[in-house]
């Protein structure tokens, strides 16, 4: 090969000849450096080192070290030769023409532009370097260049014009880099060289370690290992990496749009490479990936690995140009990747390592992506939940909606290629969509075993498995029985209990689990789903147990043997310990006729009930069917003791005695215009009309639950409950009803009603008779039986209660239709039928009539006795007399003590003061009111005037004696004020 100078003088000499030439070679160089290799300087620093090293033949070593404002890059391997200088000074030239390079171009080392103007590489064989500012000087020499130099601002092609230089290579190395930056490229050299990442060893296999000296700081890189497992070191860190790589030659036919330079260069190498974790599973690489083809591309991969093949550069070095030898490196590549995600251990993280196509980067990412699903989705991969099976294509596989390994374990040989729990995420669900993967919701699992015959105990795996799976979908889940038969819904279905009498449940045809199939949380699913824990309680809620009781009479009438149905239902009853089951009262049982009779039908022999009732009012149970079975579940069938109740939501629904009565008896009690009240629920006593013995039969009803005996709430207002009203308004007390008599503590009462005999204090409770007036007047019946009473002759009155009686009579009788009693009561001890009411006090001397007290309501009163009020007869009556004086009231004597009483602090208004003050008819009064008022000068017709003219009658008293003794004044005040 030529000397440098001998280069220099013939490139300079084509320059001359054509200057345009000389513009040409500036502009590629200039495009190399601003362009494809503008921020690649270590990547090809390295894969020269490593092309070195593959040409020697030896473990490739590099060193990149930064210094004093000088990077080198030493490297071993084959020196620079002959060859090498004339590529590094010729462009698109490479001297790699065998294929054995990773640099495929001749250019790479037009990167060193980007930080240095004076490039030198120093060799054990050759050493050259290459200066802009000695190129500048030849090219200014040259008068043919001098326009285009000037245009250029003096921008020449450094590296076509190489000079000869010395110096020496650092001991072990072979070849040395040597670049002294120029100003302002320390920072960016420093921060490329502390980003050097050890993954750079994965393309370049021939370079087996690069150290990085930063200002005296050193970090080593290495890789060790070769075939499927490398090892990469950095700085002391070691991954382990997955790698697989493929060789092979390309036809020909598929470089025919490719530069010459590429045609011969057919044969490829592929690598796939993933880290891994110390676990052995694949690790994703953090962020986006570029391919590596095989420096790094601005091409982005979706792809979580790192990818290195020989694809062919557009023009500006940083993307993959499109065509046929694009897509056949695709689908090399897309192998490898294939084998190298199949040939890992079997985890899941294998997921990370699947495509998703819509997420691709770029057009080249989404061709990849393509090509890698298609045959991932044809290769047997995936493991099987089932261990018996082989390994699973995706298009065969299932994943279920949510997997549990609890689910995907009791599933596992019932539903073909299903996954295993943690191949079947949520999280992975894209991923197992793009493969193809099938999956499972909880209606097909549903499904899949139906029919299916396994052990009690794996059934009960299944039901925990799907504890926490949705109820509605879970709903026709099929349930092994006890007695071999399959139920095909938990509904409905009897979770056994230890206590159960099953032995004994076998007349009343229920579907209760087979017990190995409801052990520990499985019984807890299968109620959920609408089982019921079979304990004796929950067996009779079953609805079959109620049809059993309601048609057993009808199959006893049939001629069937139904004591075996009736002591199991017995036997059921005295499990499930105390309580009360109206719906087994139609239970057929035998009676003491020898036939057969509702449960709830018969009296048990021997019981409180059968001795207060009339004889043969109710069937008696058979004495010796009696003896055998359980006292209390009889009763709670509801074979009779004592009382019985019903319950019912209104009244109509109550089949008991005077049930109609007894609502309308409530209703009269709300007022008259209240709307249809909303009933709460009711309970009442049956068979009170067959009782004969009350005296015994009381207390056995005064012990009754509260709920039988207590009162009811009608929207805010207390009636008493059936119970309560039909006891006291019966016969029931030595023939007496208790709302005719009165509580023995009832003193408001005396003379109207007789006490009830002495009682427990319980009956006494539940009777309730009437205490006060009040009481009476509750009930529209008992008010106007008080109206009768009044006036009967025969009967006494309170003096306080006569005051108001009748007019509280009249509030509680409003708006009903009343016959006005025959006599009515005018003192406690006497009744008048000829009275009238008065209602104006002065004018009672008017009156020659009986008068009836009218406790504040005259008007009332008189309506409701049919009586004429004293105003009436009283017609226009009038002062006839004339006063001997007219005073004030304040003038009057005592009337400042009077006004005191009246809170006043001075009376006003006049009165005229008469001889005797006489009225129209020639009939004399004590006082009459007006303007002014009219007195006959007594105290107490001051007084009866004063207090209806101030409004305060009941004071009249008080006012008299104040003017009765106007001189004692002073001590009646002192009086007033204690």
């Amino acid at each position: 090969m030529p000397e440098p100078a001998e280069l220099q003088r013939r490139v300079l000499a084509a320059w001359t000849d054509s200057p345009a030439r000389f513009r040409e070679d500036a502009n590629a160089e200039e495009d190399l450096v601003r362009g494809g290799y503008r921020d690649r300087l270590l990547v090809e620093l390295a894969q020269n080192a490593a092309d070195a090293a593959a040409r020697a033949g030896v473990p490739g070593r590099l060193q990149l070290s930064l210094e004093s404002g000088t990077l080198t890059a030493a490297n071993t391997g084959a020196p620079l030769d002959d060859d090498g200088v004339q590529a590094l000074a010729s462009l698109r030239a490479s001297a790699k023409r065998d294929g054995t390079g990773v640099g495929r171009f001749g250019v790479g080392f037009a990167a060193v532009l980007a930080v240095t103007d004076e490039p030198a590489v120093l060799s054990t064989g050759r050493s050259v370097r290459f200066s802009a500012a000695a190129t500048r000087d030849a090219v200014a020499a040259v008068p043919a260049l001098a326009d285009e130099l000037g245009r250029r601002d003096g921008a020449v092609p450094v590296l076509r014009l190489p000079f000869d230089a010395a110096g020496e290579v650092p001991d072990g190395f072979a070849t040395a880099v040597v670049l002294p930056l120029r100003p302002g490229a320390g920072d960016v050299v420093r921060a490329a060289l502390r980003g050097l990442d050890a993954t750079l060893l994965l393309g370049l296999p021939a370079l087996t370690e690069i150290e990085v000296v930063v200002d005296g700081a050193v970090r080593v890189h290495t890789r060790s290992g070769d075939g499927d497992r490398v090892e990469l070191t950095a700085d002391g860190v070691r991954t382990t990496w997955a790698v697989v790589t493929r060789t092979g030659e390309l036809p020909a036919e598929l470089f025919a749009d490719r530069p010459v330079e590429e045609r011969d260069r057919r044969g490829y190498t592929v690598t796939c490479a993933v880290p891994l974790d110390d676990d052995g599973a694949p690790t994703r690489l953090p962020g986006r990936q570029v391919l590596h083809a095989p420096t790094p591309s601005d091409e982005l991969l979706s792809l979580p690995v790192r990818l290195i093949a020989p694809f062919p550069l557009a023009p500006d070095r940083r993307h993959v140009a499109p065509g046929p030898l694009t897509d056949a490196l695709v689908a090399v590549l897309a192998q490898a990747y294939t084998d190298l995600l199949t040939e890992l251990p079997t985890e899941p993280a294998l997921l990370y390592l699947v495509p998703t196509a819509n997420l691709a980067a770029t057009e080249l990412d989404a061709a990849l992506c393509r090509a890698v699903l298609d045959r991932l989705s044809r290769a047997a991969w995936l493991p099987a939940a089932d261990p018996e099976e082989p390994p699973l294509r995706p298009d065969r596989a299932v994943a279920l909606h949510d997997p549990t390994p609890e689910r995907v374990a009791a599933l596992a040989g019932v539903l073909p290629g299903l996954l295993p729990a943690d191949w079947s995420r949520r999280t992975d669900g894209p991923v197992l969509t793009a493969l193809g993967v099938r999956r499972a919701g909880l209606a097909e699992v549903v499904e899949a075993v139906r029919g299916v015959q396994r052990p009690g105990e794996w059934w009960a795996a299944l039901y925990t498995a799907l504890a926490d799976a949705d109820r509605e979908e879970l709903a026709a889940l099929p349930v092994p029985l006890a007695d071999g038969r399959t139920a095909q819904s938990p509904a409905g279905v009897l979770l056994p209990s230890p206590d159960l009498p099953t032995q004994r449940l076998a007349p009343l045809g229920l579907r209760i689990a087979d017990p190995a199939a409801t052990t520990g949380r499985a019984g807890q699913v299968l109620e959920r789903l609408g089982a019921r824990m079979a304990t004796a309680a929950a067996v009779l809620a079953d609805p079959a147990v109620a049809a059993a009781a309601r048609s057993s009479l009808d199959r006893a009438d049939d001629g069937e043997d139904v004591a075996r149905l009736a002591g199991a239902v017995l036997a059921l009853v005295a499990a499930a310990g105390p309580g009360e089951h109206p719906e087994l009262a139609e239970l057929a049982l035998p009676d003491d006729d020898g036939g057969w009779a509702p449960a709830g039908e018969l009296v048990l022999p021997g019981s409180p009930l059968a001795a207060v009732l009339e004889r043969g009012a109710l069937g008696t149970l058979d004495r010796a069917f009696a003896r055998r079975h359980d006292r209390a579940a009889l009763v709670a069938v509801g074979v009779l003791d004592g009382f019985a109740t019903v319950r019912a939501e209104h009244p109509d629904d109550l089949d008991v005695d005077r049930a109609e009565e007894w609502a309308d008896a409530v209703l009269d009690r709300l007022p008259a215009d209240a709307p249809p009240p909303d009933w709460p629920g009711l309970t009442a006593v049956r068979d009170l009309e067959l009782v004969r013995d009350w005296p015994r039969a009381l207390p056995l009803l005064a012990a009754l639950p509260a709920e039988a005996r207590a009162d009811v709430q009608l929207d805010g207002v207390t009636v008493p409950g059936y119970l309560r009203w039909w006891l006291r308004t019966s016969p029931v007390l030595g023939g007496q009803r208790p709302d005719r008599l009165r509580h023995p503590d009832g003193t408001e009462l005396q003379g109207l009603y007789e006490p009830v005999p002495e009682l427990v204090p319980g009956v006494l409770e539940l009777l309730a008779p009437p205490r006060t007036v009040a009481d009476v007047l509750a009930d529209v019946d008992d008010a106007l039986d008080l109206l009768d009473r009044l006036g009967d002759p025969r009967r006494t009155v309170v003096p306080a209660v006569l005051r108001t009686v009748y007019a509280q009579l009249a509030a509680a009788l409003e708006g009903v239709d009343v016959d006005p009693p025959e006599r009515v009561r005018v003192g406690p001890r006497q009744v008048s039928d000829d009275a009238v009411v008065l209602d104006a006090p002065w004018l009672q001397p008017l009156v020659d009539r009986a008068l009836v007290p009218a406790g504040g309501a005259p008007g009332a009163v008189a309506d409701l006795l049919d009586l004429p009020l004293a105003s009436e007869l009283a017609g226009r009556a009038r002062v006839t007399s004339r006063p001997v004086r007219t005073l004030p009231w304040s003038e009057v004597p005592g009337a400042e003590l009077a006004a005191a009483r009246l809170g006043l602090a001075e009376l006003d208004g006049l009165v005229a003061v008469h001889a005797e003050v006489a009225v129209t008819g020639g009939r004399t009064v004590s006082w009459w009111p007006g303007d002014p008022d009219a007195v006959d000068g007594t105290p107490a017709a001051f007084g009866r005037a004063l207090a209806w003219r101030a409004g305060a009658w009941p004071l009249r008293a008080a006012l008299t004696e104040a003017f009765a003794h106007p001189q004692r004044s002073a001590d009646l005040a002192v009086e007033d004020a204690l």
